[in-house]
């Protein structure tokens, strides 16, 4: 349904786009929170969410919600380089490390 609005009104590439822009922007400081609560032993989840994310990309029918299905998958994966990433930020004192998380 969506989409055939959306690609009735020729906006199906920018809403996605969009939809794109916003997922990499939650995912931020996911990854900023996710490394200060859980530290880097948290990159499983993002593995275990990516790959059952593309998994219903595979599987939705409706090219809408399979793109952003996709985008967010692909968004966990590259977040597990980015808790390691924000963990060296730590390290380096440019974020704040987590006084009660046991090393």
């Amino acid at each position: 349904m969506i989409t055939q609005v959306l690609t009735e009104y020729h906006l199906l590439g920018l809403v996605l786009g969009l939809c794109t822009f916003l997922i990499i922007g939650l995912f931020h400081p996911i990854v900023i929170k996710a490394e200060y609560y859980y530290g880097v032993g948290c990159w499983w989840a993002f593995a275990v969410g990516g790959t059952i994310l593309c998994a219903l990309a595979v599987a939705i029918a409706d090219p809408f919600w399979s793109t952003v299905a996709g985008v967010t998958g692909f968004s966990c994966y590259w977040s597990i380089l980015e808790v390691f990433e924000q963990c060296e930020r730590v390290r380096k004192g440019w974020f704040p490390a987590n006084p009660k998380r046991k090393k």
